[in-house]
């Protein structure tokens, strides 16, 4: 298990859109990189992580928003968002923008739609934190940021705080 090298915002791979896995030909080296995956969203204290986010132009995130304090780990092999409901406002980080903060609008609840570790498919529906990490991942896969999401201004002033972060990643 490796702690891999988590990509920051400005690197292109960041802003592509993931090339949709087939399963089988992925399979033998899932374990492995599943294993690598949840190492390093665990060491950087993450709830979610993004193949993108390790250098990797893969569908592929992981996702452990604990709920209830207990472990909750999700593969989300070529997910899709199928429907989402209600609103939300909150602040929203990512690994990829270290230090970087800001409320984002998102739906409330939604239901994805994915494959597991396994190859099978699976629906599940996700509220709060949890539906947040999973348009926050599916996000990434589709070549976003969160701060994308942010009006022009909110944006300025965020690139602006990036600048002087940059130096200070790693």
């Amino acid at each position: 298990m490796a702690i891999l090298r988590i990509t920051k915002h400005g690197e292109p791979i960041l802003k592509k859109v993931s090339v949709p896995l087939a399963y089988e030909a992925l399979r033998p080296d899932l374990p492995r990189l599943l294993k690598d995956m949840w190492t390093t969203m665990y060491a950087v204290k993450g709830v979610g992580l993004a193949a993108p986010q390790v250098g990797l132009n893969l569908r592929l995130s992981v996702v452990d928003a604990r709920p209830e304090g207990k472990a909750q780990r999700l593969v989300l092999i070529n997910p899709e968002i199928v429907a989402g409901e209600g609103v939300m406002f909150e602040e929203e980080g990512c690994l990829s923008l270290p230090g970087v903060f800001a409320r984002i609008k998102r739906y409330a609840r939604v239901r994805i739609r994915a494959l597991d570790a396994r190859g099978r498919p699976f629906e599940m529906e996700g509220a709060g934190l949890l539906a947040r990490a999973f348009q926050h991942e599916v996000d990434h896969l589709d070549g976003k940021l969160f701060i994308d999401h942010l009006s022009f201004a909110e944006k300025l002033k965020v690139l602006s705080l990036i600048k002087d972060l940059r130096r200070d990643w790693t």
